[in-house]
């Protein structure tokens, strides 16, 4: 069978998956760890608007492994050092993306890097690897700063912007030309239905289950059917001219395996789809949250950047949980857990233990720098996840990161608005709910 087929489609009927959560829950061999496992609506919408207290919560009263009933079924969450290393690299196996909660991602991104496991996961990811080699993201580079020397450029002293929504529409320009060759005057319209799709995870359960006219769920299809046209649009031109480039497409388009058999246009779609929503969200959120902690302490301003992301994405990895469903019962931490059920190690949480991180609320970018960051245990810090299934494009985002804050902090101080209040959202990603309203202070030359 051709490592090009693809997985067996997954129905992404809400009450089917209610009810094979029910059914496999049932059907556990291995008692559930402690915790609240009784049914709360209550603890369900915490956990959907603010799960960071719940969670730490939750670690203090039972442990590094521990049960949550949220909504209609028992989770398991594992958290620290030891958990993130056995789910992501130790024993990697054992544990299921698609069979998890980014199965929930499907209706959306399809068959793409975050919602595919084995064979078809592997030859994909091989496919892509050469798009992501540093000499490739070197190359990149000048498309980065093109495009953001583009967006600062009607910058003036005194501006007010949300530095969150300036962000998504420049991070999706660099992604559509750095790893796609797609036109970017496509970019403003792609940045706003991509809010529009994931918003719809943002939004209560129930409302995530009802389907119908003007319902979250139309309209998160809507916002895809538009961005179907666009890839669909570009991935017909190059096949019609031949033309290709130095770009994940391009690799995508001639990727065969050896048999000759390549890749479907729906499969090539489901990819870039996968990484565009990956190669903008992601650099948006870390982005804002960096100028949001510079703004609160200034005294870091000149602080080594690469300290400064590693701080930021300790206190706000963008890809903040990993949902997975266990395969076989296992033990963890002197706990065991079922097979068959769903697993979740987080890594918002894991990076704000007290008993792992010292002051872990407090932005202090020097516990990374040389000396101190040896000591950080191993598997405590997992801001890109672990192991094979490590972000394709950490390095790529890495480099836009560094590109967007060396030339803001150039030329400019950014002040939060008056008023301010961060609230943090998760649609999948943790984000600014409230966007980042900042005012824009030209330096003196």
């Amino acid at each position: 069978m051709s490592s090009f087929a693809g997985p067996a489609p997954v129905s992404t009927n809400p009450l089917l998956a209610l009810a094979d959560d029910i059914r496999r829950e049932r059907a556990a061999t291995v008692p559930f760890p402690p915790g609240e496992t009784s049914f709360s609506m209550a603890r369900t919408r915490r956990f959907a608007r603010d799960p960071l207290p719940l969670l730490l919560e939750a670690y203090e009263r039972f442990g590094p492994v521990f049960t949550l009933r949220i909504l209609h079924g028992n989770v398991v969450f594992a958290l620290g050092p030891e958990a993130n290393h056995h789910i992501t690299v130790a024993n990697a196996a054992n544990f299921s993306w698609r069979e998890g909660h980014f199965g929930d991602l499907l209706p959306l991104l399809g068959d793409g890097m975050l919602t595919i496991d084995g064979a078809f996961h592997r030859s994909s990811r091989q496919i892509m690897l050469p798009a992501f080699h540093r000499e490739r993201i070197e190359a990149a580079r000048d498309v980065m700063e093109d495009e953001v020397q583009r967006a600062i450029d009607p910058w003036h002293d005194g501006m007010r912007l949300d530095l969150y929504h300036w962000t998504r529409e420049l991070a999706l320009r660099i992604a559509m030309r750095a790893l796609f060759g797609l036109r970017q005057e496509s970019a403003p319209q792609a940045a706003h239905d991509f809010e529009q799709a994931l918003g719809f995870y943002a939004r209560d359960y129930l409302l995530q289950i009802v389907r119908g006219p003007r319902t979250p769920f139309t309209r998160m299809q809507e916002a895809r059917r538009r961005l179907d046209a666009l890839i669909y649009a570009e991935i017909h031109r190059r096949r019609a001219t031949g033309q290709r480039g130095e770009d994940v497409l391009s690799l995508l388009l001639d990727a065969t395996d050896e048999d000759g058999t390549g890749l479907s246009e729906q499969h090539i779609r489901d990819h870039v789809m996968t990484l565009l929503f990956a190669g903008h969200d992601t650099t948006t959120s870390t982005v804002a949250f960096l100028f949001y902690e510079l703004a609160r302490h200034p005294e870091q301003r000149d602080t080594d950047l690469d300290l400064l992301l590693d701080e930021t994405l300790r206190l706000y990895p963008a890809a903040w949980i990993g949902p997975r469903r266990s395969i076989a019962p296992f033990e963890l931490c002197g706990v065991h857990v079922p097979g068959g059920i769903p697993v979740n190690y987080c890594s918002w949480a894991s990076h704000r233990l007290p008993d792992v991180w010292e002051d872990p609320e407090r932005f202090d970018p020097s516990r990374f720098a040389p000396g101190r960051r040896e000591a950080i245990p191993k598997g405590a810090y997992v801001p890109f996840g672990g192991g094979s299934r490590t972000c394709l494009g950490m390095r790529f985002g890495q480099a836009e990161i560094g590109v967007i804050a060396r030339r803001v902090l150039a030329g400019w101080d950014l002040e939060l608005q008056p008023g301010y209040a961060l609230r943090v959202r998760q649609m999948p990603t943790i984000g600014p709910r409230d966007g980042m309203p900042m005012v824009a202070h030209a330096r003196a030359a």
